[in-house]
C-alpha cells in the first residue's frame, strides 16, 4: 500500500518540492545570501517531511487496509476505527450500506423459505390425485394403453420427486439419519417402481449383492439408486442391467452397470454438472441435466465417493463407494 499512499500524497509531495527548490533559487539569485546555510536547511526539512511521512503512512493506512483485507461478508468488527473526518464518512456510509444488505437478505431468505415451503406443500398435494391416476390406470383392460399412460405417470412421478428432493438439498444436514441399511430391499422397491417401464423397453436386471447392507441414510440413498437406475433404463435397449455390491479395503462398494449407448468421453467431466445433458444427443428432449447434478450433491454430505466409467456405444457403470463405519463419528447424529 506504500505505492498507493505515496499516489494519493502526490501533489502534497510536489508543492514541497517545489518549495524547496524555490528557496534555493531564491538563495541562488540574491548573491547577498551565502547558498551552502540553504542547502543545509533544504536538507534538514526533506529529512523531517520524509519522517513525517513514514509515521503518517502507518497512521493513515491502518483503516484503509483493514478495509482492504476485509472478507466480502457483513461482518464489520475487522474494520479498524476510524480517526480522521474523512474515515469516519466512509465507516458511516459502509455501515449504512450493510445495514441495509442484510435486511434485504434477511427479507430474500424468508422470501425463499417460503417459496420452498409452497413449493414442497404444492408437490405433496400433488402426489394425492397423482395415486388415485395410477390406480385408476391400474384398472384399465387394454394393455397397450394402461402401459403407455404408466409410462407417462412415472415421468411426472420422477419429476416431481426430483423437485422434491433439490428442494429439501439445502437442508439436508438437518434431515440425515445415518443406519444400517438394507440394499437388496432399497433394490427391489426402486426397481419395482420402474418395472413398467423396464418391460415396454425390455430391460431386465441382474442382483448380485455380496454387501447386504450399508451405513447411510435410507431416503437419501434411495434418491441416489433411484437417479442411477433411471438413466440406465432411459438410455439402454432390451439388455439387463447388473447391479452388484461387494467389499473392497473395508469399504462396502456398489456397481449399476447398464449395456446402453454410453458417455461420450468429451462429456464424461461434465455430467456432474447442473443443466448438462449432452453434446452429441441434442434429441434428448425430456433430459433436464439435473438427475446426476442433484446426486453428486447428495453424495458428499453421505461421504459417498462416486465414479463413473463409460465407452461409447457399449454402456456405463457408476460406482458407489461408501465411507468406513468410523468415518460417521461426526454426522451420526444428525
Amino acid at each position: 500500500m506504500i505505492k498507493q499512499y505515496l499516489v494519493e500524497k502526490r501533489s502534497w509531495i510536489f508543492l514541497f518540492l517545489v518549495i524547496q527548490a524555490l528557496i534555493l533559487f531564491i538563495a541562488y539569485l540574491d548573491t547577498a545570501l551565502p547558498l551552502m546555510p540553504f542547502f543545509y536547511i533544504v536538507f534538514l526539512s526533506t529529512l523531517v517531511f520524509c519522517i513525517f511521512l513514514f509515521f503518517r503512512y502507518h497512521k493513515e493506512t491502518k483503516f484503509y487496509k483493514s478495509i482492504a483485507q476485509w472478507e466480502n461478508n457483513l461482518d464489520l468488527t475487522t474494520i479498524a476505527a476510524p480517526e480522521s473526518p474523512f474515515e469516519k464518512i466512509i465507516e458511516q456510509r459502509i455501515i449504512n450500506q450493510t445495514e441495509l444488505l442484510k435486511k434485504e437478505a434477511s427479507e430474500n431468505l424468508l422470501m425463499l423459505e417460503q417459496e420452498k415451503d409452497d413449493l414442497l406443500a404444492w408437490i405433496h398435494e400433488v402426489k394425492t390425485p397423482l395415486t388415485a391416476l395410477h390406480l385408476m390406470i391400474d384398472r384399465l383392460d387394454d394393455e397397450r394403453m394402461r402401459a403407455q399412460l404408466t409410462h407417462e405417470w412415472l415421468r411426472i412421478h420422477l419429476l416431481l420427486d426430483q423437485q422434491l428432493h433439490q428442494r429439501r438439498i439445502p437442508f439436508m444436514e438437518n434431515d440425515l439419519y445415518i443406519e444400517e441399511t438394507d440394499l437388496k430391499a432399497l433394490l427391489f422397491k426402486e426397481i419395482k417402481t420402474l418395472q413398467s417401464w423396464c418391460m415396454q423397453k425390455g430391460i431386465g436386471f441382474e442382483v448380485e449383492l455380496e454387501a447386504a447392507t450399508v451405513l447411510s441414510d435410507a431416503k437419501w440413498l434411495a434418491f441416489i439408486i433411484r437417479q442411477l437406475l433411471t438413466n440406465a433404463v432411459k438410455y439402454s435397449e432390451s439388455s439387463d442391467i447388473i447391479i452388484k455390491s461387494y467389499q473392497h479395503d473395508g469399504r462396502t462398494v456398489l456397481e449399476v452397470s447398464d449395456c446402453g449407448r454410453g458417455i461420450d468421453p468429451k462429456d464424461l467431466p461434465r455430467i456432474f454438472e447442473k443443466g448438462f445433458t449432452s453434446t452429441t444427443s441434442h434429441h434428448d428432449n425430456a433430459a433436464t441435466g439435473m438427475g446426476l447434478y442433484l446426486t453428486k450433491r447428495i453424495t458428499k454430505p453421505l461421504l459417498i465417493h462416486i465414479d463413473v466409467y463409460s465407452k461409447l456405444e457399449e454402456g456405463t457403470t457408476f460406482t458407489l463407494t461408501f465411507p468406513k463405519r468410523n468415518e460417521f463419528v461426526d454426522i451420526a447424529g444428525m
